[in-house]
């Protein structure tokens, strides 16, 4: 399959996690309809950004995955529309031990695996690391029945050998589900992401919020979007201001042509990079 029909969401807050999940089913399903064949969600999708406060009653949304409600739901959604699904998730393994996850379903409804959030911000509305454990599941890649994908999850945007290592591990498109918002990092958001398209050779789906919550000030601006592996974004960026779904056609078929014309994995220089991983 060369062209690949995929699909975001940028979401608002409903206020309860029911009617959240709700409408991102009724997104997919209209995601389906127009024939995307693969869609993914926003970071932690089916809660508010509870990170703009640090209170022990947010740890009220974590659920187990992937055996948990929100991800049963998704599995069945996969049915249903044929869709591969991104779902990120407040992550509990166990009695203390919460990520920043996402967990990948295959258009058939099989769970393939989870991602979880390597680099936790602990800054002024972004208080994570008070709830997150740092991720320890590695850098897979799926192979889903639309390719080799890949998630990386908002913070971890700024840090370049994760997105190298999804490249290596041979993602074809790599899902960026955030939350981010104007006074912090609107100049980097059109600039890091279509950045590591090209560096990587991959497609990218940065997906933000959109709105204020309940929880803080925090003003998210979504402005979510694909971007091909030369960088230039696949149709119009979303609304800084509105509930969206996007949907696009991504031609794989450019990934094998970047590669051969600029080369970067061939000149790569891993024996000459070793003090980039010492302490």
């Amino acid at each position: 399959m060369t062209v690949v029909r995929a699909a975001l969401v940028q979401a608002t807050w409903t206020g309860d996690t029911e009617s959240m999940i709700a409408k991102h089913e009724e997104h997919a399903r209209e995601a389906a309809r127009q024939g995307a064949r693969v869609i993914g969600f926003q970071e932690v999708f089916n809660a508010p950004y509870f990170c703009q406060v640090q209170e022990p009653e947010h740890y009220r949304w974590a659920e187990p995955v992937p055996d948990g409600p929100t991800v049963t739901r998704m599995r069945e959604l996969a049915r249903e529309t044929g869709m591969v699904i991104v779902v990120p998730v407040f992550e509990v393994e166990s009695e203390g031990f919460y990520y920043n996850t996402a967990a990948v379903i295959d258009a058939d409804g099989s769970y393939l695996g989870k991602y979880r959030k390597h680099h936790i911000p602990q800054v002024k509305g972004f208080w994570e690391k008070y709830y997150f454990r740092p991720g320890n599941a590695g850098w897979p890649v799926f192979d889903t029945a639309v390719g080799k994908v890949g998630v990386y999850i908002c913070y971890d945007r700024h840090f370049p050998e994760g997105w190298r290592q999804l490249g290596l591990n041979g993602a074809q498109l790599v899902y960026n589900p955030s939350a981010t918002h104007r006074g912090l990092s609107s100049y980097l958001w059109q600039l890091e992401q279509p950045a590591a398209a090209v560096a990587n050779e991959y497609f990218v789906a940065a997906i933000n919020r959109v709105g204020v919550e309940e929880y803080g000030d925090n003003d998210f601006y979504g402005t979510s979007y694909f971007v091909d592996p030369r960088g230039r974004f696949v149709g119009d960026v979303a609304s800084d201001k509105a509930e969206e779904l996007v949907v696009r056609d991504l031609d794989f078929g450019v990934i094998e042509e970047v590669r051969q014309q600029w080369a970067f994995y061939r000149d790569r220089r891993p024996d000459a990079y070793d003090g980039l991983v010492q302490p």
